[in-house]
């Protein structure tokens, strides 16, 4: 999962304020993308991302978002099955004074912020007076999150997560916040910096997933990187942490080399934190080519009944006004010894799609959304 790695607005992006927005073209017009894995996987087709196409060496399409939204929660699980009627609520004008105000007498804390804000703005805006008061720093975005920042030689990272469970309580079970996500940080003024404890506090699916089925049938499911706090867990047979992209490359390697089996659920969320949301194009195209260069590893780790599928949860247009996610397309790109190379899977009208024949590849399901394309990519051998 390329994390914020869109690839060209949605007809309704207008109504998300998205219209124009396409983040992978974008970012290639500012750089030329020196990607060759993803090209031969056929990226090229489904993306304007400039340069020659050579012939596909994978199926390749693109997915519509069938949920109303564009956050990470709804896109990971219209991925593995779950279509969304309405969007998770949002604050624009910050949330409500009242529950801010509950939040801080559970807490036994004052807060700083309530604003919607990018997080390394509000950091350098907010942080100085955050490590004189020690009061946490709350803010939000265009996205349903309840966000709370702290320094953690200030407030150390499991205090901050046992603050988050508070707002968890209140925001998320009381309010129906889609995530609360712990933002720790260390540095000072002029060079603060976000640390890999990042937690995500999010909400349960409210039906079974692509993941709850496997475990039924007890198909191991590895979660790599935020991808276990997204499902809230459920489903999860093994977390494993990242501290970043090259991190959680590393670790799926290792799962690869260790010869395990079951589904690998990998996000790597550098495209959507680091780039994307500071709109760094230049930044955002550099982790595109690292990762091509770790891909080339992984597609040569692949066993001959593996199935590689690479995709997004939602766009993250860098080279927007805003920094905000962008309502979009995604990839479809799926690799393997077993695929027929050069399928052109078009455009799917539900990122569902993907689950309902990851589903059918393992014997499971079926989900309750979402059409299998599997005997396109893979025929009779499916």
């Amino acid at each position: 999962m390329l994390d914020g790695v869109g690839c060209g607005a949605l007809p309704d992006a207008a109504a998300y304020g998205d219209a124009g927005c396409d983040t992978l073209a974008h970012v290639a017009g500012r750089v030329a993308l020196r990607v060759p894995h993803l090209r031969a996987l056929g990226l090229g087709r489904v993306a304007a991302i400039g340069g020659a196409d050579p012939p596909a060496l994978a199926a390749y399409g693109r997915m519509a978002e069938a949920s109303a939204g564009k956050d990470s929660v709804t896109g990971h699980w219209e991925i593995a099955g779950v279509v969304l009627d309405r969007p998770f609520p949002t604050f624009p004008e910050g949330f409500p004074v009242s529950l801010v105000q509950e939040f801080s007498r559970r807490i036994g804390r004052e807060t700083l912020g309530n604003v919607a804000a990018s997080g390394t703005e509000i950091l350098e805006r907010l942080g100085p007076e955050h490590l004189r008061t020690g009061r946490p720093i709350v803010y939000t975005s265009a996205d349903s999150v309840f966000q709370v920042a702290a320094h953690e030689a200030v407030i150390p990272v499991q205090e901050l997560y046992r603050i988050c469970e508070a707002a968890f309580d209140l925001v998320v079970r009381g309010h129906g916040v889609g995530r609360v996500i712990a933002r720790p940080f260390v540095g000072t003024p002029g060079a603060f910096r976000r640390t890999a404890n990042r937690h995500d506090f999010a909400l349960p699916p409210p039906e079974d997933t692509l993941l709850d089925h496997l475990a039924r049938d007890g198909v191991p499911v590895i979660a790599i990187g935020k991808v276990r706090d997204l499902f809230a867990g459920r489903g999860v047979s093994r977390a494993i942490p990242t501290g970043g992209d090259e991190d959680g490359m590393d670790r799926l390697l290792e799962v690869l080399y260790a010869g395990e089996e079951g589904l690998f659920f990998l996000n790597l969320v550098d495209f959507d934190t680091v780039y994307g949301h500071r709109n760094d194009p230049e930044g955002y195209a550099a982790n595109l080519e690292r990762f091509d260069r770790r891909l080339g590893e992984v597609r040569a780790a692949l066993g001959a009944a593996d199935l590689l599928a690479i995709t997004a949860d939602h766009g993250n247009d860098p080279t927007t006004a805003g920094t905000d996610h962008t309502r979009e397309h995604v990839p479809l790109l799926l690799a393997g010894a077993a695929v027929r190379a050069g399928t052109d899977l078009g455009t799917r009208s539900s990122f569902a799609d993907l689950g309902q024949t990851l589903a059918g590849r393992f014997g499971v399901g079926p989900l309750a959304h979402g059409t299998s394309f599997l005997e396109d990519v893979l025929g009779n051998d499916s």
